[in-house]
Parts: structure tokens; sequence; C-alpha cells
């Protein structure tokens, strides 16, 4: 016959109590089930745990040296129900992000660590990569959710798009940075910084500025690398304001750029992967936050 936890449980409970009186009230049960536990566990182990002395029982040497392990078990299974505690109250577990590097360099990364101040011991791994790299991470289950840059499209993913205007930089000394908002007409002629060659964002700057005339002599992926040419005097750029919110205390500003350019992202979730609770409140707390940057 095998050990039950119901032996178990009844073994310790006279152990730590001292009687079967006691360790009936303790888990609930009759002074019958209590004896009843011991001796079915008495006869599995074939050990005898209790010495019978009057209406007194007192624990044997191999009872004593039982509890010792039965205490080590006891010790993981409150380990395990504290994790599962913590997990539900979303104060422990891990999140996987893949996020584009104009998110995962500025805002993204700054909620993280915000979110992980009040989470201490939620463990946060996050990746910047190429938005189809997100996609494919997501999608792989290689992260539990992700930010890309859109329209993005694919099967198997849920997919909430957060629109965002794209603002033009440029040195605090140029002089279109006395202007309230800039227009393309305003850049014609301009040194302009080109961001994200191949991407949606860069596709809807040259459109547009399709008829703008502009000199791109500086070019690079990421927005960040865009706001410090621009504030060591490369040029004039557009770029997504999370990123020029980094550098507005480093000799550039920040305006107003019309007509709308999305520099905005898409949130990404398998909906082939079950997403738990904490990446949900991660999300919609990450949503939130940006709503609120935005409205400043």
């Amino acid at each position: 016959m095998e050990i039950s936890s119901r032996q178990i449980e009844a073994f310790r409970a006279v152990m730590l109590t001292g009687s079967i009186t006691s360790a009936s009230e303790a888990l609930f049960v009759t002074q019958p089930a209590v004896s009843r536990l011991i001796r079915s566990l008495e006869e599995t182990t074939g050990l005898t745990l209790f010495e019978r002395r009057g209406n007194h029982i007192v624990p044997t040497a191999e009872a004593t040296a039982l509890l010792e392990e039965v205490e080590r078990s006891f010790v993981g299974l409150a380990r395990i129900g504290a994790f599962a505690r913590a997990l539900r109250a979303q104060t422990a577990g891990s999140l996987r992000i893949a996020a584009m590097p104009a998110l995962a360099g500025s805002i993204l990364t700054r909620f993280v660590a915000r979110f992980s101040v009040q989470r201490p011991d939620v463990h946060i791994t996050v990746i910047g990569v190429p938005s189809h790299l997100v996609l494919d991470a997501v999608a792989s289950g290689q992260a539990d959710f992700g930010y890309a840059d859109s329209p993005l499209d694919r099967a198997g993913l849920e997919i909430e798009a957060f629109p965002v205007a794209a603002v033009a930089v440029m040195r605090e000394d140029h002089p279109l940075a006395r202007r309230r908002s800039i227009k393309p007409a305003d850049l014609a002629g301009e040194r302009f910084v080109g961001v994200g060659p191949g991407t949606f964002f860069r596709s809807r700057i040259d459109t547009a500025l399709t008829d703008i005339p502009r000199t791109i002599s500086l070019e690079t992926p990421l927005s960040h690398i865009a706001c410090l040419l621009v504030a060591e005097g490369g040029g004039i750029s557009l770029v997504d304001p999370y990123a020029a919110a980094e550098f507005q205390d480093n000799g550039i500003v920040a305006k107003p750029f019309t007509p709308f350019i999305d520099a905005g992202f898409v949130s990404l979730r398998s909906s082939q992967h079950s997403t738990s609770a904490l990446a949900m409140t991660f999300m919609r707390e990450f949503h939130e936050y940006v709503d609120r940057r935005k409205a400043l």
C-alpha cells in the first residue's frame, strides 16, 4: 500500500498538537477518523509511531525521525502554495516581451522599470528586435506578447493598434525651432536624417514628403540614433515622440508635424497560447501609461 496524503496530514497534526483530540480539531475530522489514519499509516510503514500510555500517546523515535522528513516535504509544499498565491496576486512569475527598438529603447523600458518596482519578484525580459521578428517571437511562444510597427496582419495573433503622431526634431538653435508646428514645405532644402529605411514608418514619411526636395545625407534604422545625429547638427528628422522625449534636454526640440504621420505601434499576443493574468495586467497598464503620455 502507498502512503496517502491524509495519513501524513493526520500524523503531522498529532505530532504538532500532541494529541488525537487536538489533531482532530485542527483537521476538522472526528477523533476515530484520526486514530484510523494513524493505525493505517503504521500498518503501511510497518513502524510503531506512537506508544499508548493511558489516555495519552507518546511519539516513538521513529515518529520523530519521520516527522523531520515530513516537515521538509511540507516546507516545499508551503513554498509552492506561497508561489501560487503570489501568482494569483500577480506579484510573482515572469514576462517575456519582444518589442521594436523604438519602444524597447524608450517608453516601454521606462514603464517596465516602474512595473518592476511594484512587483520586485516578477522576472521581466525585454528583447528589442525588428517588427517582423517580434511577430515570430510572439507567434512561436518565445515571447508572451510584443509591440511592433503597424500595419501588421498574421493569423493566430490578436492585434491592437495604438496610433501616435510623429514629431519633427531639430537642434534648439535651428531657425525652425521657433515654429509652433512643422509642415512638409518647411523642410524644403533642409538636410534630413532618414529613419527606418524599409519600414512602414519610413514609407509614411516618404509619402508625406514626396514633393519636398531635401538632402538625406544621414540615415539610420533607429529613432534614437536619428535624434543623436540631429543633436550633433546632422539635420532635421521625423521620429516617434518617445525617442524625441529622451533627447529634449540634450540640445534638440520636438515640434508637432502636420499632416499626421503615424509613429505608433501595435500590441501583439497569440490566440494560440494562453496569456497570463500578469501579462494582461502589464499590457493594460502600459497602454494606460501610453495614453497618459499622449495627453501631456
